[in-house]
């Protein structure tokens, strides 16, 4: 044995793999694989964010008359699954269970495919007697319970609708029908509780908002009431209607979801009909 080889010097065979310089890489591949992902789990989750409920189409949203036609076309099931893919497309953070108690069921819906006529202002009065039947008045003992509630998006659409409904349903055989007034528009709510409380009315027309605030006060009543109509084929200058935007979806669904509509199981109640016009 040589002097250098006690005194521990240079291998005669070179070891084939550098262990130190192999784990280093192998760590390197694996913080670049997790990088890698993340990057596409965040690409994923941005891409769900921008994406449109499918629904929505350019070309059923008609400007010169100022409706999504896509409702003219939709069955009863067709309407419960544009409102529930709604739900979910704003409420993601929910979960499955979570979502269903906030899913309106098919059999609440009435089935309307068959208008053909558009669904504007000129129309609603024709569109509410074929759709709701005889339009009977209410009897004026009976204060703040209209037969048929007309939900709308903004006090002004309301007051439009309000003003349409009282132009057009004496052409339709409604003679002098009594449109109760339920938005906020130059309205305060002490002033429209008071309008309830001592007033009859056949139609309530106004906002989600203002309508719940109005049953939690009792000043609102469901004793004749029959017909929940959607004002939902309108759309403002940006193309959007009541369910296409997350603040009034949730208005509408907080409306919907409330006791005074659901039966003694906790589910919708079958002598209320929600009509989407």
């Amino acid at each position: 044995m040589s002097g250098s080889d006690s005194e521990g010097g240079v291998p005669l065979v070179e070891p084939k793999f550098n262990t130190a310089a192999t784990v280093s890489v192998s760590k390197k591949r694996k913080r670049e694989a997790e990088a890698e992902a993340e990057a596409k789990k965040k690409k994923k989750a941005k891409q769900r964010k921008k994406k449109k409920p499918k629904n929505i189409l350019d070309e059923d949203l008609n400007e010169q008359l100022g409706v999504n036609v896509a409702f003219a076309r939709m069955d009863a099931q067709l309407l419960a699954d544009y409102i529930n893919q709604r739900t979910a497309h704003y409420w993601k953070d929910m979960s499955s269970v979570e979502l269903e108690d906030r899913f309106i069921p098919v059999r609440a819906i009435q089935d309307t495919s068959e208008w053909e006529w558009p669904r504007n202002l000129e129309h609603l009065a024709k569109f509410l007697k074929k759709s709701c039947g005889k339009l009977k008045p209410v009897s004026t003992s009976s204060k703040g319970s209209p037969h048929t509630l007309i939900v709308a998006g903004s006090g002004i659409r309301a007051a439009n609708l309000a003003r349409a409904l009282k132009d057009g349903l004496p052409n339709e055989g409604v003679k002098a029908p009594k449109v109760g007034k339920l938005f906020a528009k130059h309205i305060k709510l002490k002033e429209a509780i008071e309008f309830c409380s001592r007033e009859g009315m056949d139609f309530g027309v106004g906002t989600p908002q203002r309508i719940s605030e109005l049953l939690e006060s009792s000043a609102l009543k469901c004793s004749n009431l029959k017909h929940i109509v959607i004002d939902a084929s309108y759309i403002d200058e940006k193309k959007r209607g009541i369910l296409d935007m997350k603040d009034l979806h949730k208005a509408v669904l907080d409306l919907l979801l409330r006791g005074e509509f659901k039966s003694s199981e906790d589910s919708w109640d079958d002598q209320f009909r929600l009509i989407l016009y």
